[in-house]
Formats: C-alpha cells, structure tokens, sequence
C-alpha cells in the first residue's frame, strides 16, 4: 500500500491466485476480444436484391446485342444492384467465454499489472467536493501523471463528478471492472476495500 504522498506505508496481504498467477497471453486475447464482440451491436443494414429500388424490366433483349444476357438491374453484379449476402441487424456477434475463464483471465491481467508496478492500493481515494483540482492534486501526490484507471469498492459521487472532465481518468467501481478498462490505462490505483471485493470476484 501507498500513502497520499506516493510512499510505502504498510504491507496488504493478498491472494497469489490473483496477483501472483503466471501471464497468460492467448487467455487474456480471448477473453478480451470476446468482451468487445459482446459490445457490439447489430446495427448494421444492406439490401439484398429484392429490397433495392430497381424496375423490374430487362434492360435488352436476349439475344443480338453482343453483350452478356441481363434479366433485372437489381442484379448484385450491378452497379447500384443488391448485396449477395448483406449485413443485418439480427446478426449476433456474441462469443461465449466460461466464468473459469474469464476469472483466469482476470487474474493473469492483475497478476501482470502487480509485476509490471501498474498496480497500486491505497487505503481509499475520496475528494472532499466534486472539484477537478482535487482529483488532479491528490494523483500528483501520488506521483501520476498519465492515463489512471482507479477502482472504489462504492462509487462517490464527488469522486464521479470530479474526474468526469479528465479524460485521462477513470473512475469505476469493483464490481463494474473489466478487461479492456484494464489493459487500456497506464496505471491503476485500487483502494483497500475494493481489493476484498475483487478478490471474491476473481478468485
């Protein structure tokens, strides 16, 4: 654990199952291009042959122009024709990751950012008014100065309020923690609490 002031204060046991696992790459790709497929939504639309605006007449006769036989103009080999197999908004692009898996995989993403000394725990992390100054003073003491993900065990609203204009911090509580929050920011500051919860989640 770290002081306000960026110093060592106490030593905070922890699980070894989650911030002492071995690095795990192909799990950790899996479950976060798993988490981003989620995310996704079908929203996307292209006409097949049948919806475009087109006249149903045939553009010339059979036989005796020279050119190659053509029945309708909403032909996908058309310009402007219909797409062979177009997109839809009922497509589902959901990819089914175990909880075992997914729990792994948080903890290989912990484990990684404890190593690499990305990771810091502080006993709590709350402003006294919903004033940006004061987040930006308080990450100063702790000597940050790039992009911060920090993670409450409740979520204050001063806190929230405060650090919405940076948009070089974020703010979430324990419960809401994912990988890509993880992996995108340069450090993380966890309070003490939220640690506990992260540790039932995870282990």
């Amino acid at each position: 654990m770290i002081n306000e002031q960026g110093e060592k204060s106490a030593q905070l046991s922890v699980s070894d199952a989650l911030f002492a696992r071995e690095y795990n790459e192909p799990l950790v790709h899996q479950i976060v291009t798993a988490y981003m497929a989620n995310a996704r939504s079908g929203n996307r639309k292209q006409k097949d042959r049948g919806e475009v605006s087109h006249t149903t007449a045939k553009p010339w006769r059979q036989k005796g122009t020279g050119r190659a036989r053509s029945g309708m103009s909403s032909s996908p080999i058309w310009r402007g024709g219909g797409r062979i197999f177009p997109n839809s908004p009922e497509e589902n692009f959901s990819q089914k990751i175990n909880r075992k898996m997914y729990r792994a995989g948080m903890a290989s993403i912990f484990s990684r950012l404890t190593n690499d000394n990305r990771l810091s725990v502080v006993s709590s992390f709350a402003v006294d008014s919903p004033k940006t100054k004061q987040v930006i003073q308080k990450l100063k003491g702790l000597g940050i100065d790039n992009r911060v993900l920090i993670i409450t065990d409740e979520m204050d609203d001063n806190l929230w309020m405060a650090s919405r204009n940076l948009h070089a911090v974020l703010v979430l509580e324990a419960r809401q923690v994912d990988p890509i929050s993880l992996i995108r920011y340069d450090r993380v500051v966890i309070t003490e609490a939220a640690v506990k919860i992260v540790e039932e989640m995870f282990q």
